[in-house]
């Protein structure tokens, strides 16, 4: 039996690429997303010879988590892996002292209850399967940012969800690592995406004059192939670790 991957979020940008990169590492995938269809990473995850469902979730919702777990194990029968990506960045960038109850709700819902919560049903569910089969080796990987430790003050509520998600793994991963399951976070960095459209102008620049130690923008399939390489398992005595793809942007420089 194929190994199983859910990837919230994972319609287009960077969960579409790492959907795409666990498919060409065997495992059968699970989309999750709040978007209408995912057609296109279906497609391109079948391309690797494994099955790929799609599951419509808003991961703000209690109903949605469950029902993404209850089809997973219908269909698949067995949870390895989950890569909590879905996210939202905020509607719009103001002064700190502007930000609103409505923004700040949704920002934390979507980006911190969400993913705790499902990583919450999701562990509850491994620890069933790791209890028959002790020699498999599931994994939750979280998708935080350089804002876990960055700030930005025009996106606070966005710099609050992802340290709260940077503490999530390290909770998850004290309480998951005796009986075998291993929590990761990836922090990514200026990525291009959707999500960064808006600024691309300001982060051209920044690129431009030095800002990061490795010159260019970081791709979704950057982040991919670090997620893919936890995958492989070449991390086994190692948990909560922190891997920043970020061009070096946490670096301390002169």
């Amino acid at each position: 039996m194929s190994k199983t991957a859910i990837v919230t979020g994972g319609a287009r940008g960077i969960g579409q690429a790492i959907a795409v990169a666990l498919a060409g590492q065997g495992f059968d995938i699970v989309v999750a997303d709040i978007a209408a269809e995912a057609d296109e990473t279906l497609e391109l995850c079948k391309k690797e010879e494994v099955k790929a469902r799609f599951v419509r979730c808003d991961v703000s919702s209690k109903k949605d988590r469950s029902v993404l777990v209850e089809k997973t194990m219908k269909e698949f029968g067995r949870i390895d892996f989950l890569v909590n990506n879905a996210g939202v960045s905020v509607k719009e960038r103001k002064d700190l002292l502007e930000t609103d109850e409505d923004s700040y709700d949704r920002v934390m819902n979507i980006n911190l209850k969400g993913p705790f919560f499902l990583t919450k049903l999701v562990a509850k569910q491994i620890l069933e399967q790791v209890r028959e089969h002790p020699d498999r080796t599931p994994m939750i990987v979280n998708i935080a940012s350089l804002t876990s430790y960055a700030s930005a003050i025009s996106m606070g509520e966005y710099c609050l969800s992802k340290t709260g998600v940077s503490m999530m793994t390290k909770l998850f991963a004290d309480r998951l690592a005796a009986d075998g399951i291993f929590v990761y976070e990836i922090r990514p960095g200026i990525v291009k995406t959707d999500m960064t459209k808006t600024v691309r102008e300001k982060y051209d620049q920044f690129i431009g004059e030095g800002g990061l130690p490795i010159p260019r923008w970081g791709f979704p399939d950057d982040i991919a192939r670090a997620v893919a390489g936890l995958a492989a398992g070449h991390f086994l005595y190692s948990t909560g670790q922190v891997i920043n793809v970020d061009g070096g942007f946490h670096l301390r420089r002169l």
